[in-house]
């Protein structure tokens, strides 16, 4: 899932907090009965403009949730802010879920729900609005909330692909 202006990031030195977005039992049918398991999905970040997300399996809950956090340390990417909040609205799809995020005044708060808001909490956005349509599978409403993040570009970048002053990026 390489988008053009993603920039990777490794996790050596940094900060960073982990968030369990959710957990489910799983259960799978064998010849001598069931076998439960469980499945984790954990969201990590700096608070600062660096996020990561990961999936964990295991038998057990500690040891899912231990995985998930490896594999989002693997997956950690830089998302330009705006002081508190992001630079323009933007919208992510991802499986059925939409999500729509939009930039806040400062005081606004994180206005969002569930996994969009651990997410977004873990970017370090303090002021956004946002609205999650379609599928609410956690797996899929992260998913699609991270590729709104991906597609989000900040006007200094806007203004070196253009050839152009940040001055008339500004005043269009």
């Amino acid at each position: 899932m390489k988008k053009k202006n993603m920039e990777f990031v490794k996790p050596g030195g940094l900060d960073l907090k982990d968030k369990l977005v959710s957990i489910q039992r799983v259960t799978k049918v064998t010849k001598g009965g069931r076998a439960f398991g469980f499945s984790a999905i954990v969201i990590v970040g700096d608070e600062n403009g660096i996020v990561g997300h990961g999936l964990g399996k295991a038998k057990e809950v500690s040891t899912a949730i231990a995985k998930a956090v490896e594999n989002a340390k693997k997956s950690l990417v830089k998302i330009p802010l705006s002081s508190s909040t992001i630079p323009h609205e933007q919208k992510g799809k991802h499986g059925g879920a939409r999500v729509y995020i939009q930039p806040a005044s400062p005081g606004t708060g994180v206005i969002a729900g569930g996994a969009v808001r651990a997410v977004l909490e873990s970017v370090g956005i303090q002021d956004v609005l946002s609205k999650s349509q379609g599928s609410s599978n956690p797996h899929n409403v992260v998913k699609a909330t991270f590729d709104a993040l991906f597609q989000l570009r900040d006007a200094y970048k806007v203004a070196q692909e253009r050839g152009v002053d940040l001055e008339k990026i500004y005043n269009g």
